[in-house]
């Protein structure tokens, strides 16, 4: 059975391969004269047909201000009737079309619930993203997931991949035997191995790993040791169970930056993805969405695992974060920074754009310097935290 798995995903590499190779074609991601590359990450704009104006207003001042060299859709893209999914897609992309702006996408876990299978739906950011839509399909179909790729930035000579960008589908909900849902899905095996071939086939083209970032929808568990301290028995409501462990949610406040507003639900399962990524240093962060009022960065055996606020004014978020992730790679060490640009942030600063999105300035600046206070705060009382790590509290 493994030498028929390796024997399918060794054709599976060698046709994606070709894919990548067509769709590099249609454009080249490359790292400027000055050595950097950006990306926009937005998260859950969870919204349907016609979708909030204020989102718009956000992206089209963020594509406007930053010209980013692309944007990654991190899943939960659009929800509402499946009779309307066409329109609501057309319209989503319609800031990047416009605007000569690449961008990608990975699927969340709400995205299909309208009735309109992935498959369906990642056809349609296709036509209407047209040359702008650079995600292609690098997943089996017997696999349920759509969209898991790889996009190569190469450098800014042009003479070799200087930076990996893989995306992955996380997939929407586990069942058990029955049909009952155990909880949200996670990355498979499966896509864990496709990951280490493209790492190693780069390395083997290129000489060395090469740098790289992650996307997904749906954050793995790992994050939990790292997040909050261990209970010895299951808390119930109070706490979460993940990886066999029982935790409560008392933060581990000197682990993280950024806010931790809710308790992140990762997938019932763990496949060891996040393992997998920091096995040869390549990937330096793993980006995710899905936990609508988070921005928390914590690093997790050298990967970084960051979660980019939701955008939408559809569903729930939070008037601290809403936002989205500017991310920046440098070229010459294979390092990245990341800030959170938010919708307050913003407001507080251009008084145009906050008139445009019914907000006073006053009240922008309430929430920015709100925000500030309880970051700081946080910082403070990770002294605490720390003093508890060397008294061996986990």
């Amino acid at each position: 059975m493994k030498k028929i798995i390796s024997l399918f995903l060794a054709a599976v590499m060698c046709l994606s391969a070709a894919v990548c190779a067509s769709a590099a074609e249609s454009h080249t991601l490359k790292f400027g004269s000055d050595g950097k590359f950006t990306i926009i990450n937005m998260a859950d704009c969870q919204d349907g047909y016609p979708a909030n104006d204020n989102m718009f207003t956000f992206i089209n001042y963020v594509l406007e201000k930053y010209k980013p060299d692309l944007v990654v859709l991190c899943g939960d893209n659009t929800v509402g009737p499946g009779e309307t999914k066409a329109q609501a897609i057309k319209e989503l992309v319609s800031p990047y079309v416009e605007s000569g702006t690449y961008f990608t996408m990975v699927f969340g876990n709400h995205d299909h619930q309208q009735g309109v299978e992935k498959a369906e739906l990642f056809e349609m950011y296709k036509e209407y993203g047209g040359e702008y839509f650079l995600g292609f399909n690098e997943d089996s179909e017997e696999s349920g997931r759509v969209g898991t790729h790889f996009l190569p930035v190469y450098s800014s000579d042009g003479s070799k991949v200087a930076y990996g960008l893989y995306m992955f589908d996380s997939g929407n909900y586990e069942y058990d035997e029955n049909g009952e849902e155990l909880g949200y899905a996670c990355v498979t095996e499966e896509q864990i191995q496709w990951y280490k071939g493209r790492r190693d086939q780069l390395k083997e083209q290129q000489g060395d790993y090469v740098p790289s970032l992650a996307f997904q929808h749906i954050v793995p568990g790992d994050v939990y040791d790292y997040l909050y301290y261990e209970s010895a028995v299951d808390l119930g409501e109070l706490g979460r169970s993940f990886n066999g462990k029982h935790y409560t949610f008392v933060p581990k406040l000197q682990n993280f930056t950024g806010f931790l507003n809710e308790a992140p639900c990762p997938g019932y399962y763990n496949y060891g993805q996040l393992s997998a990524l920091a096995k040869k240093g390549d990937v330096r962060a793993l980006f995710c969405g899905h936990d609508h009022t988070n921005s928390y960065d914590v690093e997790i055996s050298g990967v970084h695992v960051i979660n980019t606020p939701a955008i939408t004014y559809n569903s729930y978020s939070s008037e601290l974060n809403r936002g989205c992730s500017l991310i920046t790679l440098s070229e010459s060490d294979g390092s990245f920074t990341n800030e959170n640009i938010t919708v307050n942030g913003i407001a507080a600063q251009d008084k145009d754009y906050a008139d445009k999105i019914g907000v006073s300035q006053s009240t922008a600046k309430m929430y920015v310097v709100l925000a500030g206070f309880v970051l700081g705060l946080g910082k403070a009382f990770a002294i605490f935290g720390t003093l508890l790590s060397f008294l061996g509290v986990k």
